[in-house]
């Protein structure tokens, strides 16, 4: 907890152990437990219940928000009936004690899920969480055309790795290259105006926590939720440029579909699913062009001195998706 100054002191403040019913006289003894590109999670014991508790340290926001953790807290309090989320207990986005955000919520026990063996416990969290009802007034960011609010994020992300000495010139011009595909494939649909619900946007291997058959399975790091198409999440997840991030798999057509099958069956009435698949490839490729970006923005970013946080297994896939062949793949998804 060193790296970030004051926090040792801030969580053994009266104001902060009375929210979570700690006695003062307590003392509250963290261990790290994961860290990201923009937060830092530790655990600890409460010792009055004895549970297992995460604080979560904010550095910065993707979202260009001022109170970032505020709005995560706040997107996990909408999500609470869901069963699939962990519960928020305590929000700080001040900033006024400590140069970053707090927020703590209850420890979930799982592992990272298993493209191979798992996808059915996916199918399960992911329908529960978007059957949700949640108002267009919420409090969530509403993307008008979700699509393009995803490439509109690719050409600003993009800039970072177009403007630095550090990017490959050819690799430059693959890039704006499929960014305009990109933007062709959107001219051609007309604007979304079916169900939307709160999705998660960041469907990756290890924000899933699986338990198996019979038991809870959840869906955790709820940085970047919007109120939007479900279906966003759903090409997120299948996406190549998210399955090989934490692992090494890329799913087939057979199993992209049969995954699309048991999510509407489990979804059954709870909202309407027409029209997923076609809405799937167009969210695939995007998606794929929103990691990309994302890769090469953060690639050149992780070069610069004074960086806080920095994952080095983290930077060694960013150079990964920036090779050649993996580029190639997913200039053939365009092509297919």
């Amino acid at each position: 907890m060193e790296r970030f100054t004051g926090l040792k002191e801030y969580i053994q403040t009266e104001e902060f152990k009375e929210s979570l019913g700690i006695p003062h006289r307590e003392e509250i003894e963290c261990r790290l437990l994961a860290q990201g590109e923009y937060n830092v999670n530790y655990l600890f014991l409460h010792p009055v219940s004895g549970k297992r508790l995460v604080l979560r340290v904010n550095t910065a926001s993707q979202m260009h928000l001022d109170d970032q953790i505020g709005y995560e807290y706040h997107a996990l309090r909408l999500l609470e009936d869901s069963g699939r989320t962990p519960k928020a207990l305590y929000v700080d986005g001040s900033r006024k004690k400590l140069d970053a955000g707090i927020l703590v919520m209850e420890f979930l026990e799982g592992h990272a899920l298993d493209y191979r063996r798992e996808m059915d416990f996916a199918a399960q969290c992911l329908a529960d969480i978007h059957s949700v009802p949640v108002t267009r007034d919420a409090g969530l960011l509403i993307p008008e055309n979700p699509l393009q609010a995803i490439l509109d994020e690719c050409n600003e992300m993009v800039e970072t790795y177009y403007h630095s000495r550090l990017g490959d010139p050819g690799k430059k011009r693959r890039i704006e290259r499929l960014l305009k595909r990109g933007q062709q494939m959107l001219e051609r649909v007309p604007e979304y105006e079916g169900y939307r619900c709160c999705i998660n946007t960041e469907l990756n291997s290890g924000n899933f926590l699986i338990n198996g058959e019979g038991r809870n399975n959840y869906l955790v790091d709820w940085e970047k939720p919007l109120y939007g198409d479900p279906v966003q999440d759903l090409g997120h997840f299948l996406a190549p440029t998210t399955t090989f991030w934490k692992t090494d798999v890329i799913l087939d057509q057979n199993e992209m579909d049969s995954f699309v099958r048991r999510y509407k069956t489990y979804v059954a009435d709870r909202y309407d699913v027409q029209g997923v698949e076609d809405r799937l490839k167009l969210f695939i490729p995007i998606t794929c062009l929103r990691g990309l970006t994302w890769c090469a923005m953060a690639w050149v970013q992780y070069q610069e001195p004074g960086r806080l946080i920095r994952n080095e297994e983290t930077f060694c896939k960013m150079e990964a998706y920036l090779k050649e062949g993996f580029l190639e793949r997913i200039e053939a998804i365009f092509s297919a």
